[in-house]
């Protein structure tokens, strides 16, 4: 073993630390492979094989000269056999070694399936690149479509959009809730990419006029991932995106949602009270539906009767009855709910409260003895009473009823292999000191090949909870309005979400950037 490979394995040293050595030491530069855009057509040059076997990846060619990310720069093997391979100089640079890997999967994992697609279609050949079945795997458009898929799964995207453009057919991925190109296709290849993404969701592939949905299950590295397709025709075709739902890391323990102590407990008396209604409010990709599935996995017993009535069942849970809306035959949330209480439940798990209808029937559901869990769009826990009211559900009804709601949203956790400490500046500071926070340093990413250079990897949620007290009730009664419920439920056990945002970032969980990203000015 190399003597940088074994400090590394020891933790003696980082892998960037002994990179930046490295350049010092050689006068062999340090290459980014994130920051370069590289042509397909310089891809071409090394084969997969060889690229794949020596760790390199042709970066762009100047004159006769090859420049080479490399992991290990001073194989004067690989150089060699390279040079006679190519007939140009190789001009080694060092690269990361999981940067390189990710790297290589990235261009040349479509490569093929791509020039093969384009050598049909350029035969003229249509035919032959559509496939006609789901098991014809070995057809370039299927490999492609499923290389997409799985690198999706594999760098954790939520969405994958296929986007038509005037030139280009983009790949874009949607990772810890921000939207990232991940590569352009030619633009013939667009109808053989949506056509099989069509059959893969049993959709129509003549109709190009209209939006379709779909859905498929797929089995990617020994995981479940279930995949919802939409289509919309836009004036350069058809987009296409694909909600990728991991069914393996559905369920998360309470514990790891990431409230507060102080929430958590608050969270817990709402849920396992004898009857009455808990919201989860925020906007679509806030985590809604994670947190309404932990809470009915805390309470699945055999002594109780769970059923849902969800508009999809995203996961389906051991032990508890979920039902499908269906508006093709008519069962609506409403119609659906009515039927589930006829089912003797103990409690009901309502997907979204979308009507007056439906809510109404929550509500009274509640006050008849049965715990009701749901979701609706609101952007805080106070307005979601004004909300239902708004809907036409009346104040009595919504005091007696509502027992705790839940506001979240959904910010990124800075990356810990890459996160550095600093001293907050003197309007961060203050910031601080407003809300009753003492910082003296906060933590960010500073980009590394493990969460993609973002600085950012993975997610968690913030919180705010609204307890309805004696007090509360009366004020609803009388039908006040939000900024008097807000400020009375200051005063009592209730933390904004700013307020915990801001204690994770001073923990060093996340950063204030992101807090206001999804907060805005609802602080």
């Amino acid at each position: 073993m190399r003597l940088g490979e074994f400090l590394i394995n020891r933790n003696y040293i980082t892998e960037q630390q002994l990179i930046e050595v490295l350049e010092f030491q050689l006068g062999i530069p340090h290459i980014q492979l994130y920051r370069q855009k590289i042509d397909p057509k310089v891809i071409n040059l090394i084969p997969q094989r060889l690229a794949e076997q020596h760790q390199v990846l042709p970066v762009r060619t100047e004159g006769n000269k090859l420049i080479l990310a490399m992991a290990d720069p001073l194989d004067y093997f690989a150089i060699d056999e390279l040079r006679m391979s190519t007939g140009l100089r190789i001009e080694p640079t060092i690269a990361a070694r999981d940067e390189l890997q990710r790297a290589i999967k990235r261009y040349y994992g479509l490569q093929e399936s791509v020039e093969q697609i384009s050598q049909i279609l350029q035969n003229r050949e249509i035919e032959e690149a559509r496939p006609q079945t789901r098991e014809d795997d070995d057809s370039p458009v299927v490999k492609t479509v499923n290389q997409i898929i799985i690198q999706a799964v594999q760098i954790g995207a939520s969405d994958i959009h296929i986007d038509p453009q005037e030139d280009s057919l983009r790949i874009r991925y949607r990772v810890d809730g921000v939207m990232r190109t991940e590569r352009s296709l030619p633009p013939h290849m667009q109808s053989v990419i949506i056509a099989r993404v069509k059959i893969m969701a049993n959709l129509n592939v003549a109709e190009r006029r209209l939006p379709q949905d779909g859905r498929v299950e797929m089995d990617i590295e020994f995981r479940k991932v279930d995949i919802r397709i939409s289509t919309l025709p836009t004036i350069h075709g058809e987009k296409v995106v694909m909600r990728v739902l991991d069914l393996g890391s559905a369920l998360t323990d309470i514990e790891k949602l990431g409230l507060s102590e102080h929430n958590l407990g608050l969270f817990m008396k709402g849920i396992q009270g004898a009857h009455g209604v808990v919201l989860i409010t925020g906007p679509t990709g806030s985590g809604k539906t994670t947190t309404l599935y932990s809470a009915l996995s805390r309470l699945n017993h055999e002594d109780v009767n769970i059923i849902t009535i969800e508009d999809p069942v995203e996961y389906q849970l051991q032990g508890i009855n979920q039902v499908q809306v269906n508006p093709v035959t008519g069962l609506s949330f409403a119609r659906g709910l009515r039927a589930i209480l006829r089912q003797d439940p103990n409690i009901v798990m309502i997907g979204e409260i979308r009507d007056v209808e439906t809510a109404e029937i929550a509500v009274r559901a509640a006050m008849t003895g049965h715990m009701v869990l749901s979701t609706l769009h609101t952007n805080s826990a106070v307005n979601a009473i004004t909300r239902l009211i708004d809907m036409g559900v009346e104040p009595f009804l919504v005091s007696s009823s509502v027992n705790s709601i839940v506001a979240q949203r959904l910010v990124r956790r800075v990356c810990p292999s890459c996160s550095v400490a600093y001293s907050p500046s003197e309007d961060e500071r203050k910031l601080f000191e407003a809300h009753g926070f003492e910082a003296q340093t906060l933590k960010k990413g500073q980009g590394c090949a493990e969460c993609g250079r973002s600085g950012y990897r993975g997610r968690l949620a913030i919180h705010e909870i609204l307890t309805l007290d004696d007090t509360l009730r009366s004020m609803i009664l009388q039908k006040r309005p939000d900024s008097d419920y807000r400020a009375y439920a200051l005063t009592q056990s209730y933390v904004p979400l700013v307020k915990d945002g801001l204690a994770k970032a001073a923990a060093g969980y996340t950063t204030l950037s992101e807090i206001f990203r999804v907060i805005g000015n609802e602080s």
